[in-house]
């Protein structure tokens, strides 16, 4: 099971029962999805847009993620090595799914979003890590890659912003990364959902930092996090390789089939600038939100934090209190009411993931909370 759901499902559970939680543990904005993306939904529905789909999302919405993808990322897809899925989520299923059998191997930098190496393992296929921590802001380098390469392995996922860390890859870093691959048939999975929440410097796509990266890599996105639409389901993946598209065509042909219609039409308006103004009024919030958090946290004797560069949460080390962090996340929810996700279950022991995504002077009081269980602890 999915920790940060099932953390973030006590957390409800406990509100529920009229306890005062306050939850850090999701990862969804707490804003509304834009109205521009409302509007169209509500449109689709009455001009009846309600029925079966092509398998792989309307031809009008593929063509509006290419465009998104030319203009935004400076990468050349044709609709048909375009499919849409059930949120990014589903993108990843697919793709491992169509990829990964018995004896692959797949690289994951650690710390990681916890579905990456169940995927894997449902699969049949074998997780290799790559351990990183926050004296190298939770970036592989090219030399630990060559490391934990094999002639078993079938695929690299990288995730820019990262979730859980919010660390961001820089061009350069991204273009030593190529130069190890170069010569192999490596997949690159490169999961980019977290792209329009950048605080510092720019976003390079992975696959666009040269010929030989934009053939390997499977470029993976969606609309959950940028326009705050988690509970629409829409996500989508664009390949050079137009056979590996058609593989999880035929895979989604027998398992879902189309995603909702209507989440189609309206995703629309979420690639193509009309809610332009809503993700840069969230980023301008969510920035606020880290800058504060971030001086909280690191003012705690025994805890400290890097300010991430995208994304919305931040990885806190505890690594001074505690080296349990599934301890750490139960105690300080049974003892403060405050929900964190615990490192452990990202492959990073002695963190915890904080989420910003929600309002300031609830990040205020959570916060305080935090310093008055690990004062307790130290005592």
């Amino acid at each position: 099971e999915s920790i940060t759901i099932a953390i973030t499902a006590l957390a409800q559970e406990l509100k529920a029962q009229g306890k005062d939680i306050l939850s850090f543990s999701a990862g969804e904005p707490d804003f509304d999805t834009p109205q521009v993306i409302k509007d169209a939904a509500i449109e689709a529905i009455n001009k009846g847009y309600t029925k079966y789909t092509a398998v792989d999302g309307i031809s009008a919405l593929r063509e509006a993620i290419a465009i998104k993808l030319k203009r935004d990322n400076g990468l050349t897809y044709a609709p048909n090595q375009i499919i849409v899925n059930n949120g990014a989520k589903h993108s990843l299923f697919n793709l491992f799914s169509a990829t990964i059998q018995a004896g692959d191997e797949v690289i994951i930098p650690a710390p990681y979003w916890v579905t990456y190496p169940e995927i894997v393992k449902y699969c049949g296929g074998t997780v290799v890590e790559i351990q990183t921590d926050d004296t190298n802001a939770f970036k592989i380098t090219p030399e630990q890659l060559k490391n934990a390469m094999t002639s078993k392995t079938k695929m690299l996922v990288l995730t820019t912003p990262s979730n859980p860390t919010g660390s961001v890859y820089s061009k350069e870093e991204l273009v030593a990364i190529a130069k190890v691959l170069e010569g192999t048939d490596i997949i690159v999975a490169s999961d980019e959902m977290y792209e329009k929440l950048i605080y510092e410097g720019t976003f390079t796509s992975v696959a666009s930092v040269s010929e030989d990266m934009f053939k390997r890599t499977v470029t993976i996105n969606g609309l959950s996090k940028s326009v705050a639409m988690t509970g629409w389901r829409f996500g989508y993946m664009a390949a050079y390789d137009n056979n590996l598209i058609k593989a999880t065509k035929k895979l989604q042909s027998q398992s879902t089939s189309n995603i909702n219609s209507i989440t189609q039409y309206a995703a629309i308006k979420g690639l193509d600038g009309s809610a332009d103004a809503d993700i840069e009024m969230m980023r301008q919030e969510f920035i606020k939100r880290r800058d504060e958090a971030v001086k909280l946290f690191n003012a705690i004797d025994g805890l400290s934090v890097l300010k991430p560069d995208g994304a919305f949460y931040l990885f806190v080390n505890i690594q001074e209190i505690s080296n349990d962090s599934l301890n750490f996340a139960k105690e300080l929810l049974a003892k403060q009411e405050v929900a964190v996700v615990p490192g452990v279950g990202f492959g990073s022991e002695g963190y915890f993931r904080f989420s910003f995504a929600t309002d300031i002077e609830s990040i205020r009081v959570g916060i305080k909370r935090i310093e008055k269980f690990v004062k307790a602890i130290k005592a």
